[in-house]
């Protein structure tokens, strides 16, 4: 694309690109480091360089404006050269989830019209299970931790390392239309087929400008700065991990990705980096912080965002009994994903370590830009008491337009210019949003509503209980009861019974904190449970194996 020739008196449009968000770092911490694992470490200023290289790589493989790029990869350096180079040339980067099934797979690279793949080989084998239904791709390249190609029944076009070396380390990235469609996913639906949402150039921009302001701004004991050290624990085919790259990339802080997420390597790193700075899925949490290892070591300087599904109290004070700081995060992938932060206001700081857990665990505050209403079912507003619930419905500037070919389910998504969202929630007094439930998985029992993630937030609290589960199973009489489906920690395993968690969730109920219909009349003791492919709570599942 020619540079443009300026008249004089002629201002210069500034577009809200994804380039700019590289140049603050390049000023201000050129040298400061990039890491993969224990195997690479980079600068920012290499960094910079081998995104130009990616781009020259890509432009001779024919990829042009508008084309999609569709990624298989480990969180690693390379995904944040994708995050950057794809987008930047003008071609779309496709974040594929790789532990879809092959099925979804196919179909979201077909929908999406991927027109070149770029493979780790650990995923070779998902894609030779689809190769021949693939409609649209024209080159694939390997990616490796090694130079070494693995045996494959797929042509392979070119090595991504070897593709870098052999490209020029100049790229004439243009200044595109910030409407410019920049990323796509697909939503990981548990029923029928996963949903397409895309974002621009200007929506990324924006999303990562008020979650800069949102994670640094505000007092808060989880403060991001640049002096923090990063390390995501979230996979970066989720949301853009939630954007955060962006943030820190442009923060100019140390990140650190750890590739395939082992429990040993994910130590290692946090203690050998100093990571400081993390976001993951409750479920993650747990498994870390119910390691004995992890509780022998010094994690005071570590603090973590947690979304994806509610953080229950229980897992919360375990956590900050380690020394960890953590608050919550709400987000979805129709919205980029950043939607509110559970900051402290002011005069919070100064309240006990007990009052200040019950806001930290909360949805939050919207971030700058955000508009949140609770609407009933006629689309009304309901009073912000921290009691009425209703929708959420939300309005920002980086929301996405639509599902992807999908006008007739877009239609259910954006109603009178708001986007609904499918939580119910309510506001209390001070503003603070509470995601009381999804609306599929509310316990609907004789014309009343329970919700099922205040029963696994109060079950948390008990000392035994490592991980619960609360569904709504068929009942006769009353439509639905719910269900407490628990996973006990090892220590107490065989000495508690469903009979003693039910005396537990009584006493709730004397205190008023959820009315006596909302004990559950049965509790299941089990092993393990169901997880989707993005560490949530499988509900759908769930359902299905226990309705009966």
């Amino acid at each position: 694309m020619p540079e443009k020739i300026y008249q004089s008196g002629e201002c210069y449009k500034y577009q809200l690109i994804i380039k700019h968000l590289l140049e603050t770092p390049l000023v201000f911490a050129p040298d400061q480091q990039i890491i993969y694992r224990d195997k690479v470490r980079l600068t920012y200023r290499m960094f910079n360089e081998r995104v130009h290289r990616l781009a020259n790589a890509l432009k001779l493989l024919g990829v042009k404006m508008g084309d999609t790029v569709c990624v298989f990869d480990y969180d690693s350096h390379r995904y944040l050269e994708f995050f950057f180079a794809i987008p930047m040339m003008g071609a779309v980067l496709h974040t594929q989830n790789w532990r879809l099934s092959p099925e979804q797979i196919l179909y979201t690279m077909n929908h999406a019209e991927d027109d070149v793949v770029l493979i780790h080989a650990d995923f070779l084998p998902l894609l030779e299970a689809i190769k021949d239904k693939l409609t649209t791709v024209k080159k694939i390249i390997l990616i490796t931790d090694d130079d070494q190609r693995p045996d494959t029944k797929i042509t392979i076009d070119m090595e991504y390392e070897e593709m870098l070396r052999g490209a020029s380390p100049q790229y004439d990235f243009p200044d595109l239309d910030e409407y410019t469609r920049a990323t796509t996913f697909y939503t990981t639906g548990t029923t029928g087929l996963p949903k397409g949402v895309s974002f621009s150039h200007r929506q990324l921009v924006l999303h990562t400008q008020a979650g800069l302001i949102g994670l640094s701004a505000y007092e808060s004991p989880a403060r991001f700065r640049s002096n923090d050290v990063y390390m995501p624990l979230t996979p970066m085919f989720h949301v853009h991990a939630w954007g955060i790259p962006y943030v820190a990339t442009m923060l100019g802080v140390k990140q650190v990705y750890p590739g395939r997420y082992e429990p040993e390597m994910l130590i290692k790193l946090i203690l050998t980096e100093k990571v400081t700075f993390s976001h993951c899925v409750p479920t993650i949490l747990h498994m870390l912080v119910s390691s004995p290892v992890v509780k022998k070591l010094d994690l005071s300087k570590w603090k973590v965002i947690i979304g994806g599904s509610r953080l229950p109290k229980g897992l919360a004070r375990a956590t900050m009994d380690l020394g960890i700081q953590v608050f919550s995060g709400y987000g979805m992938s129709e919205t980029c994903p950043v939607i509110s932060l559970a900051n402290l206001k002011p005069h919070m700081l100064d309240w006990n370590k007990e009052n200040q857990i019950d806001k930290l665990i909360m949805t939050g505050l919207p971030v700058p830009l955000v508009y949140a209403r609770i609407v009933d079912s006629s689309g009304k507003d309901v009073p912000h008491n921290g009691t009425a619930t209703g929708e959420l419905i939300l309005r920002a500037p980086w929301l996405t337009d639509s599902y992807f070919k999908e006008p007739e389910r877009t239609k259910d998504l954006w109603k009178d210019g708001w986007l609904y969202t499918g939580d119910v929630a309510c506001i209390d007094p001070a503003g603070y949003i509470q995601i009381t439930d999804r609306t599929k998985d509310v316990i609907k029992t004789g014309g009343e509503w329970i919700s099922s993630l205040e029963l696994e937030n109060l079950i948390s609290q008990h000392e035994a209980v490592s991980e619960a589960a609360a569904i709504g199973i068929p009942d006769e009489k009353w439509g639905e009861r719910p269900l407490l489906i628990v996973v006990l920690r090892p220590e107490y395993k065989d000495k508690v019974s469903g009979e003693d968690l039910k005396k537990y969730m009584a006493k709730f109920a004397q205190e008023g904190k959820i009315p006596k219909y909302g004990v559950p009349d049965r509790y299941l003791l089990v092993e393990g449970i169901p997880k989707t492919s993005v560490g949530k709570i499988n509900k759908i599942q769930l359902r299905k194996l226990y309705s009966s």
